[in-house]
């Protein structure tokens, strides 16, 4: 067998491989998807049937139309959004602060970033709640916008900050002496440059506050303020469980994060990457 027919096989089994991982990995998505649009007597039959073909919408319907999943769908777009963005501005400023300015105690700082982040949630979440009820936040999106940011801060910083110690102070100079203020220096420089960073900090904040449930649960117990992890628990619980509107629940959640995750997948392994070498 000649080196030519090897690495040909070899390529062809790494490519098998990688198709059976996909379809492995994919099945349970591809399962869920299929359960949600299956009438209730093939969902529930004895022998289990991949496909059918008295398909219908009807779970999505009664899921949006007997329940308040929308309620819970808009109350986590809007803590998710809302705390990835002041992760955002935060994270970037306090990077920012402590690669550009030089004061006593900031690599005791950048160290305390990662330090912080070891911690489990479930360490902090009863202070948390504490701390949240002396300032009447429980039952609010603040006070669950304001936990996400708490527990994905420390990451996002120490992340951003290996970025921005990878950009030469020289670009940032030039601007200025170009006339830029440090502001625009920052906003039209340093962010750009950034930018595979700041991509892996929203999609990495935003992760953590959509699949969120041990903060969801202890700050929040008015149904119109729950968010769709706790939303979806409480309808599993609430009655005899309808698979097929649960699964129906199912796509409408992870269907637009991961459409979402595939757009701009390169930026966050860039930026990961980036930043662990970098780091």
């Amino acid at each position: 067998m000649n080196a030519r027919l090897k690495q040909i096989i070899a390529r062809i089994s790494f490519y098998i491989g990688v198709v059976m991982f996909a379809l492995f990995c994919g099945f349970p998505m591809l399962w869920m998807v299929l359960t949600s649009i299956k009438p209730d007597r093939d969902i529930l039959t004895a022998t289990p049937v991949f496909w059918s073909w008295n398909v219908h919408l009807d779970h999505y319907r009664n899921l949006f139309d007997q329940t308040d999943f929308l309620i819970y769908f808009v109350n986590s777009i809007t803590v998710a959004t809302a705390a990835t963005s002041l992760t955002i501005v935060i994270a970037t400023l306090a990077a920012y602060g402590i690669t550009r300015f030089r004061f006593t105690g900031r690599e005791y700082i950048a160290g305390g970033m990662l330090f912080t982040y070891m911690f489990a949630p479930i360490l902090i979440v009863v202070p948390f709640y504490i701390l949240m009820k002396n300032y009447g936040l429980i039952n609010t999106k603040l006070g669950l916008v304001l936990a996400y940011t708490t527990f994905s801060l420390p990451f996002s910083m120490w992340l951003l900050r290996s970025f921005f110690q990878s950009i030469p102070l020289d670009l940032e100079e030039a601007a200025m002496t170009d006339g830029a203020s440090r502001p625009q220096a920052v906003i039209r420089v340093i962010v750009p440059l950034a930018f595979p960073g700041v991509i892996a900090v929203s999609i990495f904040t935003f992760i953590v506050a959509w699949n969120d449930y041990l903060f969801a649960r202890v700050l929040v117990s008015d149904n119109l303020m729950k968010t769709l992890p706790i939303g979806m628990n409480d309808l599993y619980n609430a009655t005899i469980t309808d698979w097929g509107m649960m699964m129906a629940g199912g796509v409408v959640v992870t269907v637009p994060a991961l459409v979402f995750f595939i757009m701009i997948q390169r930026y966050l392994i860039s930026g990961w990457g980036a930043g662990a070498i970098k780091g």
